[in-house]
């Protein structure tokens, strides 16, 4: 057996790992690259192995860095089925249509400059994918349940364990037949964070032969989640009531903002808050809010709770969802009172990227950053306290207040992970770190092999061929 790391070894973004097999080849996740000069160039040059060896694809979950290339892949040539749970699907028919839509824009901007700007960029005269051809991969997505038996060619079983990350994520556990038997690979996809809003806990896994898991915070734990709400009840509390601005929290549209949402209407609850005037500035967040109303089934029961406290009490926190761009624009003109969540959550795309220009220069304003930024992204640049940064080609200066609330990631963080891994009853006989910048991803290695005496205990280079004894 073999693996190989197209993404996300060495980096966050871009997870993709090709298993072969005697019976076949698979793929667990097809992600886009995501930050940084480089991202354009590896989303291009990926997928450059024979699709037609492909008998399936398995997909840990949603976020674009672990699913963004599917109707490239389609558009390739791949014709197989691509498996995920239903909140997946549900998800994926929201953002990959997004995805596309944001690519097809970006190219006709670049397609209007100048003929300097066009013979820069004339080899991806395209976008890298259509709207549809999105809509042709959407085809191709089947749902599997959490703790379904899903009988797979080539012998392989599988089944879908939650992840806790965001909605519909996995875990993998598949069994995949060698010459001397099965051998039990896992991955971990992206993992939650142990008691957070929304959804439930990850679930445990007790063994593997081979494991691949993730590491983005591998190297530092996050704050405890009451230090977390006293950091964003200060920050808002600062920005609305004491100076009168606005506070601008970047978002990601599926699963950071919904959990935005659940924590501010609990604050609001908790009397931590006042009343709120909330606009949530996104289509695809939207969208998402809506998949996860759809989906209440996979919340935890806190949250279900809290959703009935808000229905009866609306005038503690009034939250208003964007119906079009002239709406979105209209926000411009409110200078103060607002809390507004917007997409991107790396600052990158969307809606995000005006609201920063039109309150990154005002001091009464405060930008909440509440998730991971990347290396080379607009989010990382201010958390890392650029005094300027540059939007729709103007430099602007940062005198809005800065806040970053590490305590709101996604992820697992070093310990959570760790305590995760504490479930096998013994070492699995490789483990693969990944999803992770390198840094994390070396800290996070060495405390597993000294930590839980771990051996084997590898990290990833990107495209070299791992054989399996």
């Amino acid at each position: 057996m073999e693996l190989v790391f197209h993404g996300a070894a060495g980096e966050v973004t871009g997870s993709c790992c090709r298993v072969s097999h005697d019976g076949g080849t698979f793929l667990v996740d097809c992600g886009m690259f995501q930050g940084g000069r480089d991202a354009d160039r590896k989303n291009w040059a990926a997928l450059d192995f024979d699709l037609r060896t492909l008998d399936f694809v398995l997909l840990t979950h949603a976020h674009l860095d672990h699913s963004g290339l599917l109707p490239r892949l389609v558009a390739l040539g791949y014709k197989g089925p691509i498996y995920a749970t239903p909140a997946t699907v549900d998800l994926l028919a929201v953002m990959l249509l997004d995805s596309a839509h944001i690519q097809e824009k970006e190219m006709e901007w670049l397609n209007r400059q100048s003929h300097r700007v066009r013979i820069r960029h004339r080899q991806n005269v395209a976008p890298l994918y259509t709207v549809e051809q999105a809509r042709k991969s959407l085809k191709q997505l089947r749902r599997v349940a959490y703790g379904e038996a899903l009988q797979l060619p080539g012998g392989v079983s599988c089944q879908f364990l939650d992840a806790g990350h965001i909605l519909g994520s996995s875990i993998l556990e598949l069994d995949v037949p060698t010459p001397g038997g099965h051998r039990r690979l896992v991955f971990s996809g992206d993992l939650g964070q142990p008691e957070r809003p929304v959804l439930r806990d990850p679930e445990r896994v007790l063994g593997a032969d081979v494991l691949c898991i993730e590491s983005t915070y591998g190297d530092r734990a996050h704050r405890c989640l009451h230090d977390t709400e006293d950091e964003l009840v200060e920050a808002i509390n600062d920005a609305l009531v004491r100076r009168r601005g606005n506070a601008i929290i970047p978002a990601f549209a599926v699963g950071r903002t919904q959990e935005i949402l659940f924590m501010l209407a609990s604050l609001a609850r908790e009397g931590r808050l006042g009343s709120l005037d909330v606009v949530v500035d996104s289509p695809m967040a939207s969208a998402a809010t809506e998949v996860t109303l759809r989906h209440q089934d996979l919340w935890d029961e806190p949250s279900r709770e809290l959703l009935a406290w808000q229905a009866a009490h609306p005038e503690k926190i009034r939250v208003r969802f964007t119906e079009d761009v002239e709406e979105s624009m209209a926000l411009n003109a409110c200078k103060g009172g607002l809390v507004i969540v917007s997409a991107s959550g790396m600052c990158e795309a969307g809606r995000i990227k005006h609201h920063l220009r039109h309150n990154l220069g005002r001091p009464e304003c405060a930008i909440i950053i509440a998730g991971f930024q990347a290396a080379g992204t607009l989010g990382r640049r201010l958390v890392d306290g650029a005094r300027q940064v540059t939007l729709f080609g103007d430099r602007v200066p940062v005198k809005a207040t800065i806040h970053t609330i590490g305590g709101l990631s996604a992820h697992a963080d070093r310990p959570a992970l760790l305590g995760w891994l504490g479930h096998f009853q013994k070492a699995p006989g490789r483990t693969f770190v990944v999803h992770g910048e390198r840094q994390a991803s070396a800290s996070f290695a060495e405390a597993v092999s000294s930590e839980l005496g771990w051996p084997n205990v590898t990290l990833p280079e990107p495209g070299l061929r791992y054989r399996l004894a």
